[in-house]
């Protein structure tokens, strides 16, 4: 089974959102075949519960992290995963200083989402770290996506409103990640009746 990273400052806003936002929408697209989806820190409040308000940011956007703890990226072994999504930039190059291993397998959300939306659509059953593989290579190749748009906010001190808009911003990133990576959800009955 394929293991995803998501890498931001304390693990306690932006990567346990992301986590439970990427993880339900691996489900929803995979089923009991979605990888296994863990966060960290660069600076993990180790043991610390997710905030409160990301907490509530995400049970609206229906993902529960209630149960979240924080780690610090050292224990979470970047090398192992088979894709590290940090939430900035500078997570990214701390991922890489403590995995150098890990270097081809390491972006940000939103690079990785713009190099998969520019591959060919996912085949049936294609691999998880085949679409990884060749987003690094076409990254390699010289393609910059948008490189003035590569975190998403730290929410840390803010009201939950800025907590809402980042889950609101993680859910369509991490959405479009799952369809690039994987493919898109299934069509819901319902949904598929009325079109």
């Amino acid at each position: 089974m394929a293991r995803v990273l998501v890498v931001c400052t304390g693990n306690v806003c932006r990567s346990p959102i992301a986590e439970g936002l990427l993880r339900a929408a691996f489900l929803e697209r995979l089923g009991d075949g979605a990888p296994e989806v863990g966060s960290a820190g660069t600076m993990g409040w180790e043991g610390s519960g997710a905030d409160p308000n990301s907490i509530a940011a995400a049970a609206e956007r229906g993902a529960d992290i209630s149960g979240h703890v924080a780690r610090a990226l050292s224990t979470a072994v970047p090398a192992s995963a088979d894709l590290v999504l940090a939430m900035s930039s500078e997570h990214a190059l701390a991922v890489v200083r403590e995995a150098p291993e890990a270097a081809a397998r390491t972006f940000t959300l939103k690079e990785l989402v713009r190099l998969v939306e520019a591959l060919p659509s996912p085949a049936a059953g294609e691999d998880l770290r085949a679409r990884v593989e060749a987003a690094d290579a076409l990254r390699g190749g010289g393609f910059e996506g948008n490189p003035h748009d590569l975190d998403v906010a730290d929410p840390l001190g803010m009201p939950l409103q800025s907590f809402r808009a980042v889950a609101w911003e993680l859910e369509e990133w991490c959405g479009r990640l799952a369809d690039g990576l994987v493919g898109r959800a299934p069509a819901r009955a319902g949904l598929a009746e009325e079109g």
